[in-house]
């Protein structure tokens, strides 16, 4: 099947099906290193290599003008060639989106220009360990001390800690708890006061780690836009980027569908081959029925964004819990189509099977999306 048919639809340009091409014909000849064993290597010379050939571009711009389809259509194309190569080029823009929004000229050309370009790795912090989902708990402070501000506190599971070369932080400036004194920072990583407590090594191998700040200062000229917007810019960058996991959903189960597919038409079973036992055709057609349903929400979000310049915070989030949601369903049902050989330390499935779970935690896990779409639901009808 033909996995870009759907760029057809009248959601998208002809300038998107030409980027995805690109990705394509360049992830093919390009990433068979980005299975290798040490992830820092790995996505050091991912986000050198992107940056060379454009595609960082995408998700870090100059001019702060996301377009959202071009950002979901590059993640699924690459999740479906290595869930690396995905966690790069997303991490390259959720850790300069801020900058991107909010950042003075000078700090767009410091932060997101070589991001853009793959010479400096990004980081976006805001989790910590008692506030994730819940982002009003959030504890680290920033206290201004002259032309500094004084950094405090503990962030954790941050993508590209250990190896990023600067961090959106994310603290408190003012004494009153909620969201209304949260701002954000842009944090050198040899700022005086930041170390990495520990490495986090999780299922799907990534870069990720806690960070420490004790007594770090940062210059104030690092604050991105005023103090107290923190929170709201941090909303601003997830809703753009939220639709993105939805497009890397769908590349991690494209692939999975793909191999599934193939292992169907080649297995011999009783007699005649898997693909020929209804079961399987059932659980086939479930599998592409899900993707293109997913497919429908993920790229219809981007276009109400991107088209007709809406707040889509419903509209990602249905399109982010569904393809998740969807992408886990649909590679599990290919690992149970491949049996043994889809446990197998290494086999695609499997590797798809550990690289999908995490989608459906971060930037929201699925429950918070819930609670985002009924909110949103119940201020259309008061």
């Amino acid at each position: 099947m033909d996995r870009f048919a759907h760029l057809d639809w009248p959601f998208f340009e002809p300038r998107h099906a030409e980027l995805a091409r690109k990705a394509e014909d360049w992830a093919v000849t390009s990433l068979s290193y980005a299975h290798d064993e040490d992830e820092d290597s790995v996505c050091r010379r991912l986000v050198k290599d992107m940056g060379s050939a454009g595609f960082l571009a995408h998700c870090a711009p100059l001019d702060s003008r996301f377009d959202v389809r071009s950002l979901a259509l590059l993640r699924e194309v690459f999740a479906f060639h290595a869930g690396l190569a995905d966690f790069a080029l997303t991490m390259q823009g959720l850790g300069s989106g801020p900058v991107a929004l909010a950042g003075t000229e000078a700090q767009k050309k410091r932060y997101v220009g070589r991001a853009a370009r793959g010479e400096a790795i990004a980081a976006f912090a805001l989790s910590e360990p008692d506030a994730g989902s819940d982002v009003a708990a959030l504890a680290a402070t920033a206290r201004r001390d002259g032309p500094d501000y004084v950094l405090d506190g503990v962030k954790t599971w941050i993508s590209n800690g250990g190896i990023a070369d600067f961090y959106i932080v994310f603290a408190r400036t003012g004494q009153e708890s909620g969201t209304k004194t949260i701002s954000a920072l842009v944090v050198d990583a040899d700022a005086p006061g930041l170390s990495i407590r520990e490495r986090i090594d999780v299922i799907a191998p990534h870069p990720m780690a806690t960070l420490r700040f004790a007594g770090c200062r940062v210059p104030a000229e690092n604050l991105l836009g005023k103090e107290g917007e923190g929170f709201k810019l941090a909303m601003q960058t997830l809703d753009i980027f939220r639709t993105g996991v939805a497009g890397a959903a769908l590349g991690f189960a494209r692939r999975a569908l793909d191999e599934a597919l193939a292992r169907a038409r080649e297995r011999k079973m009783f007699g005649q081959t898997l693909a020929d036992l209804q079961m399987t055709q059932a659980k086939l057609a479930e599998m592409a029925t899900g993707i293109e349903a997913a497919a429908l929400l993920a790229y219809r979000a981007a276009w109400l964004s991107d088209v007709q310049k809406k707040r889509v915070t419903r509209e990602a989030a249905m399109a982010k819990m569904h393809a998740t949601e969807t992408a886990q369903e649909v590679i599990d049902a290919a690992v149970q189509i491949f049996g043994g050989l889809g446990v197998m330390r290494g086999h695609p499935v499997e590797r798809l099977y550990r690289e999908v779970r995490a989608l459906r935690i971060y930037e929201g896990a699925t429950e918070v999306q819930k609670l985002i779409i009924a909110r949103e639901l119940l201020k259309e009808t008061e």
